[in-house]
């Protein structure tokens, strides 16, 4: 038997291969199907089952392209409804993989469909479950994501308290419980950085199995101190109910080089937005007018979902040589699939065509401080909860959340400098560029943001953080 996470952590995505006498299921997949065919293919094994764990809403799953590919039977839990066919599962319902099982509890509360899958392995002992947004390791799923006129989040919340109590918490205490999801994902408040663990662990350690807990007083904590999900979401959740557009047909149509001249004409006849995947630092110095900086390298896929609100807009992207074909995936595994070609040859093409560029100035935290003497502007694009935890002693800082940015931007002055933080230098990289798309031009970033300001000794003040703003 083989039972191995497959997890992504630019997503903080658990899928999950599991392999029994030359049978395979595959739990909660990615949109590209290779790893997982060719995984199989090299052991000699047939995908047999794809198990979905619900509607996931911050990634498009590849259920559909992977079962084409394979003939494998798509497995969601009851009361699920999508375009395709798909075999739809009853609690406690078995499935034979070689010569284990896996058996379908369906777990309502996240989502309706919500469904865990128990491995007994072939002693007939229950070895693992997965829980997919049902448990986290240290938490437990959001319950106000799939809220209709009919289900509120207190009902979702009251349902999952039952899945947990009446259902998963009966299980065995060594079972392992393998989540869909890691610490960095939306789809929770307090998950871990471990991916897996016993169960009997998670009773001790996770806020939300507390033996003397009441349903209502899960149902406050539970719902408490979320704020509202990202603008994707929903969007995603809607793709996993329909036929998409096929991985292999996105990332042909995404990685096509496109000369300067022909760039441009995609942009300015077309309308596509111009995403700048290079590192933050580079970018400042020259990049397109009007471009948007998402590093690859960190929290790429979600801030790009969370602030490019059109979703089925055209995309053209500027990378670093090589790297096209990451920033077309990571982009069609939250659903923007629209990526229509790279500018060949890159900034320096550009420039070299005769064409504007941009920049933006950095400068460093000492620079700051001697800025500091006088009235300036500066904004803090970290969360309410990082914020109102430690911030710079001074009240010419304003806090203006990255992820409020398309709402917030009436804050902003054309007439006034702003100096731009965060933490680190990549979220107020990304503010910048979307201020300086929009008109705003007077943008200085400080360079290594709120970290690099501590480590000067930059005066800084705490505060206890409001739960509303977790």
């Amino acid at each position: 038997m083989v039972v191995e996470q497959l997890y992504t952590g630019c997503l903080a995505e658990a899928a999950y291969y599991i392999e029994s006498n030359g049978e395979v299921a595959i739990i909660d997949p990615l949109r590209e199907t290779t790893p997982y065919i060719v995984k199989a293919a090299d052991n000699g094994a047939k995908i047999k089952y794809i198990f979905l764990t619900h509607f996931h809403a911050d990634f498009v799953s590849g259920q559909v392209d992977l079962a084409k590919k394979t003939g494998a039977t798509i497995v969601f839990g009851p009361s699920a409804t999508a375009e395709y066919e798909f075999h739809e599962g009853t609690d406690k319902e078995e499935f034979k993989i070689g010569d284990i099982t896996l058996t379908l509890m369906h777990t309502p509360g996240h989502t309706m469909e919500s469904s865990s899958y128990v491995l007994t392995d072939t002693e007939g002992e229950q070895k693992s479950i997965f829980t997919g947004d049902a448990l986290f390791i240290g938490d437990v799923g959001r319950p106000d994501l799939a809220v209709k006129s009919n289900v509120t989040q207190e009902d979702l919340a009251g349902h999952l308290f039952d899945s947990l109590r009446n259902k998963i918490m009966k299980l065995p205490d060594d079972i392992i419980v393998y989540p869909n999801h890691g610490a960095g994902s939306a789809c929770g408040k307090n998950m871990s950085e471990e991916t897996f663990d016993t169960l009997g662990h998670q009773k001790e350690v996770n806020y939300a199995l507390r033996a003397d807990m009441t349903k209502a007083e899960f149902v406050d904590e539970v719902l408490t101190g979320l704020v509202d999900p990202p603008q994707y979401f929903p969007k995603n959740v809607m793709m996993n109910k329909g036929i998409n557009t096929s991985y292999a047909d996105i990332l042909a149509n995404g990685v096509v080089a496109r000369e300067p001249d022909e760039f441009e004409a995609l942009v300015k006849e077309r309308g596509a937005v111009v995403l700048d995947t290079r590192h933050e630092q580079v970018f400042k110095d020259s990049f397109l007018p009007g471009s948007f900086n998402f590093n690859i390298d960190d929290n790429f896929a979600p801030w790009v979902g969370t602030l490019i609100e059109n979703i089925e807009s055209p995309i053209v992207i500027v990378a670093d040589d090589g790297r096209e074909e990451e920033v077309v995936t990571r982009l069609a595994r939250v659903g923007y699939d629209n990526t229509i070609g790279y500018l060949k040859g890159g900034v320096e093409a550009w420039a070299e065509s005769g064409r504007p560029t941009d920049s933006i100035v950095s400068i460093s935290p000492d620079e700051l401080k001697m800025k500091m003497i006088g009235k300036i502007n500066i904004v803090d694009v970290r969360k309410a909860s990082e914020f109102y935890s430690e911030r710079l002693d001074t009240d010419m800082v304003e806090n203006l959340p990255l992820d409020l940015i398309n709402t917030n931007l009436t804050e902003y002055d054309k007439d006034k400098e702003y100096y731009m933080h965060c933490v680190g230098g990549y979220r107020s990289m990304i503010a910048a560029s979307i201020l300086k798309a929009n008109g705003i031009d007077k943008i200085i970033d400080v360079n290594g943001g709120f970290n690099a300001m501590k480590e000067a000794g930059m005066n800084m003040t705490e505060y206890v953080c409001p739960t509303t703003m977790l």
